[in-house]
C-alpha cells in the first residue's frame, strides 16, 4: 500500500506540493491549456480546505542555464488564483531567503507558488543541498506529478529523504489505474499498442505479454512485425534492426498462449499529406510504392471483437497517422469502441492521449494517463523513484507523520 493525502491532517502545517504545472505559453504568455493545472486543483483545495499551508512547486519548459522569462511560472498565477477561488503569492525563486520568508508566513488556508525549479541545475542532478532547502519550505511533502514520477529530481524524489511524503489525487488515481492493469486485471484482458516503432514499447510489450490475454498491435510498429513474418510492407516504417526482436515477441507470444492481432489490411497512400489519393490493401501484400499509414476496416472489425470480450483494456499509441485525413480512421475506430465498453479502460501514453482526447472520447474511459514517459516506465514494470517514496518508512524523518 502507498500513503496518500487521505492519511493525514493538514491544518496548520506547510505542505509543500509537487505538480505538473508545465503548461504550453503563446507569444504573449497566456496558457493556451491549462489541462494539467485542472488536474491538480483537487488535491490542492483539500489542502487548503483543511488549513493547510500550501506551498507550490513546478517546472516549465527546458530551461538551460539559468532563470529565463520565457519559462517563469509568474503568468500562471493568475489563472491558478480563479481556479482555486484564492490569492496566490509568488516568489521570484524556488530557495533562498525571499522563498522561505514567504512561506514560513504562510497563515492557515493560504497559498504560496514558487518560481520554475528547474532554473536550478541542481534540481535535476537531485542534488542533497537543494533538496534540503527545497524542504525546508514545508513539513510535509506531497506529490501530485505522475508525469515527472520517473525522474529522481530533487522535487520528486530527493525532497522525500526529508519530509514525509504522501500521494496527491491524481498521483493516486494513476497508480491505482495503472496497478489495475499490471498487477490485478479483470480477465479477459486487451492491450492495444500502436504508436510509430517497435523500439519504444519493446519493455512494455515484454512485461504486458505474461498479463494480457489478447493483444492488438497497429500503427507503424506493426509493419516491423508483418516483416518480420515475411510480409511485403512496401515503403511503410520498418526498423530492420528489430525484425528479431519482433519475431521473438511473436513466438514468446504464441508459447504463452496469447491471442496476438496483427492487421490484416491496410490503408496506404504515396505520401502523408491531407486529399492524398488512397486505397485499402491486404497487409501481405502492400505495394512497393506506398506506405501503410492506417489500419483497414476488416483490422477495427478484428480489433473491436477482441475490445468488445474484455473486462480490462489498456490502449498506447494510435493506430495510424492520425494527425492527417483521412489516417486517423482507424484510431477514431478504437477509440469509439473504448468509450462503449462496460470495462476498466485506461489510455496511456502522449499520442494515444492526444488522439483520445482529439476524438471526444477522453471523459469516456476509465482513465486517461497524464504521464507519457512515466506512464510507459511504469508498463515496463519498472519501479518509479517519484512513487516508491510513498511506501517508505516515515517514522524517523523530519516533521514525521
Amino acid at each position: 500500500m502507498f500513503r496518500t493525502i487521505r492519511d493525514i491532517q493538514f491544518k496548520g502545517k506547510r505542505a509543500l506540493v509537487r505538480v505538473d504545472f508545465n503548461v504550453p505559453l503563446d507569444k504573449a504568455m497566456n496558457i493556451t491549456d491549462d489541462t494539467r493545472m485542472r488536474a491538480a486543483v483537487p488535491t490542492l483545495k483539500h489542502i487548503i480546505g483543511q488549513g493547510g499551508r500550501l506551498v507550490i512547486m513546478s517546472h516549465l519548459g527546458r530551461p538551460k542555464g539559468g532563470p529565463d522569462p520565457k519559462y517563469s511560472l509568474k503568468p500562471l498565477v493568475k489563472h491558478l488564483s480563479e481556479l482555486l477561488g484564492k490569492h496566490v503569492a509568488f516568489a521570484n525563486d524556488c530557495i533562498g531567503d525571499e522563498a522561505s520568508k514567504l512561506a514560513r508566513g504562510l497563515k492557515d488556508g493560504e497559498v504560496l507558488m514558487l518560481e520554475n525549479l528547474r532554473f536550478h541545475a541542481e534540481e535535476e542532478k537531485n542534488d542533497p543541498a537543494f533538496s534540503k532547502a527545497l524542504a525546508s519550505l514545508g513539513e510535509i511533502y506531497v506529490s501530485d506529478a505522475f508525469g515527472t514520477a520517473h525522474r529522481a529530481h530533487a522535487s520528486t524524489a530527493g525532497v522525500a529523504d526529508i519530509l514525509p511524503a504522501f500521494a496527491g489525487f491524481l498521483m493516486e488515481k494513476e497508480i491505482t489505474y495503472l496497478n489495475k492493469v499490471t498487477q490485478s486485471p479483470e480477465r479477459p484482458m486487451v492491450a492495444i499498442m500502436g504508436g510509430a516503432k517497435v523500439s519504444d514499447k519493446i519493455l512494455v510489450i515484454e512485461n504486458l505479454l505474461t498479463k494480457v490475454d489478447a493483444l492488438l498491435i497497429g500503427g507503424g510498429m506493426a509493419f516491423t512485425f508483418l516483416k518480420a513474418q515475411g510480409k511485403q510492407i512496401g515503403k511503410s516504417l520498418c526498423e530492420a534492426d528489430k525484425l528479431d526482436i519482433a519475431v521473438k515477441i511473436l513466438e514468446t507470444g504464441r508459447k504463452l498462449g496469447k491471442n496476438i492481432l496483427l492487421p490484416v489490411d491496410v490503408v496506404v497512400a504515396a505520401e502523408i499529406k491531407e486529399g492524398v489519393a488512397v486505397k485499402t490493401v491486404t497487409a501481405d501484400a502492400i505495394p512497393a510504392d506506398q506506405l501503410g499509414l492506417d489500419i483497414g476496416p476488416l483490422t477495427v472489425a478484428a480489433f473491436n471483437a477482441e475490445l468488445k470480450k474484455a473486462k480490462t483494456v489498456l490502449w498506447n499509441g494510435p493506430m495510424g497517422v492520425f494527425e492527417t485525413k483521412p489516417f486517423d480512421a482507424g484510431t477514431r475506430a478504437i477509440a469509439e469502441t473504448m468509450a462503449t465498453l462496460k470495462a476498466v479502460t485506461v489510455v496511456g501514453g502522449g499520442d494515444s492521449v492526444a488522439a483520445i482526447e482529439q476524438m471526444g472520447a477522453a471523459e469516456k474511459v476509465s482513465h486517461v494517463s497524464t504521464g507519457g514517459g512515466a506512464c510507459l516506465e511504469y508498463l515496463e514494470g519498472k519501479t518509479l523513484p517519484g512513487i516508491e517514496i510513498f511506501s517508505r518508512d516515515i517514522k524517523n524523518m523530519v516533521g514525521g507523520a
